[in-house]
């Protein structure tokens, strides 16, 4: 009995957002990149813009969410966009609790960030980020129940952070002034 081949590989840049999803999928994407209308079909796709641009905006965008999904979720001291997020540590956004002790009573922290190149990206992108961030609040690990959370709050969840990978594949191959996302002039 002989192996089955190995599927050929896709690119000579891999695919990173991507990996986990099925071959075929990604020979799709793949095709899309090669043609070069991966930016243009997320362009054509998700048209609108978001004008969530500053902290103080996006802390009352977050909060408008939690308190329509998670009213009984502990409050959030700080929600920000955060230029070095996706550079040092790899992420899009963070979820941090801080505790200290103040006399005889332990306070506690919660804290949003969010990267900073979500300022520029549609208004779905940002929900589904923001979404997911707001679940952790509840549930630390991405597990069923993670997952059902998500897609209480925003219920095309899965398609929207699948689009999200593909929207940050397309800012990698494309140049800064013609990224999927970027406001036409």
């Amino acid at each position: 009995m002989t192996a089955a081949p190995a599927p050929p590989p896709l690119s000579p840049r891999p695919l990173k957002y991507l990996a986990g999803y099925p071959h075929a999928l990604l020979a799709q994407v793949q095709g899309l990149i090669d043609e070069g209308r991966l930016g243009d079909t997320l362009r054509q796709r998700y048209p609108q813009a978001h004008t969530v641009r500053t902290d103080s905006a996006l802390y009352e965008h977050v909060n408008a969410l939690k308190s329509r999904y998670m009213r009984n979720a502990p409050p959030l001291s700080k929600v920000a966009y955060d230029n070095k997020l996706k550079i040092i540590q790899q992420a899009l956004g963070t979820h941090t609790m801080v505790s200290r002790v103040q006399g005889n009573q332990l306070k506690a922290k919660r804290e949003i960030r969010i990267a900073s190149l979500f300022k520029q990206a549609p208004a779905a992108f940002l929900q589904m980020i923001v979404v997911h961030e707001l679940a952790h609040l509840r549930e630390r690990e991405h597990g069923k129940a993670f997952y059902a959370l998500c897609t209480h709050m925003e219920p095309a969840y899965h398609q929207l952070e699948f689009d999200t990978r593909l929207w940050l594949t397309a800012l990698e191959l494309e140049p800064a002034d013609s990224a999927p996302g970027k406001p036409e002039t």
